[in-house]
């Protein structure tokens, strides 16, 4: 079967959102445009992943470019989307890898996830997952860094829901442990 890529420059919504409730939840990334919608699942660890990293690489662009980049420091109160999934919810593929890269030229952060293809199990076996020979389906966005910023508050604020926030620096507080960004001087 030949490789799908969905394609979203500039979409109008990309959101990480979940269906169900808390301890039985599935996480989404959704991109919509122009009345198409394109939803993926993953696992809350990816798109914890995926939040962090997105802003690691506008904080590295930023400060690559002098401050001259037009990635906010912070996400704008004013873009912040707090609404729930589109729907129809019709999933796409799971998720297996993703990527991010910030495009200096164009001035975007570009997000891709690519399908994790299930093989067929054999009996008394686990299910083993590859990338497909021809590639596998992916999804690939194209955002500003404004919209980059507000995706990755929301999918922080998503993954970190029901977790007390450090008295310190107000984020929520990692049952793994949790290195206090005031404390080391380091500001989102």
């Amino acid at each position: 079967m030949p490789r799908q890529v969905f394609f979203y420059d500039q979409p109008e919504r990309f959101v990480a959102g979940t269906v169900g409730q808390p301890g039985a939840r599935a996480f989404y990334l959704q991109a919509s445009a122009r009345g198409r919608i394109t939803s993926v699942l993953l696992e809350k660890t990816q798109v914890a992943a995926l939040a962090e990293r997105i802003e690691e690489v506008l904080d590295e662009a930023l400060r690559r470019s002098g401050g001259d980049a037009s990635i906010p420091a912070t996400a704008p109160k004013d873009l912040l989307d707090t609404a729930p999934l589109d729907l129809p919810l019709e999933q796409e593929f799971r998720v297996g890898t993703m990527a991010l890269a910030w495009d200096s030229v164009d001035g975007c952060l570009v997000v891709e996830a690519q399908a994790l293809i299930e093989e067929e199990e054999e009996e008394g076996e686990e299910a083993v997952f590859r990338e497909d020979e021809n590639g596998p389906d992916m999804l690939r966005v194209r955002l500003s860094g404004a919209m980059a910023r507000v995706f990755a508050k929301r999918a922080l604020d998503l993954v970190s829901a029901g977790r007390k926030p450090c008295p310190f620096c107000n984020l929520p507080l990692d049952p793994e442990g949790h290195l206090c960004p005031r404390a080391n001087g380091y500001r989102r």
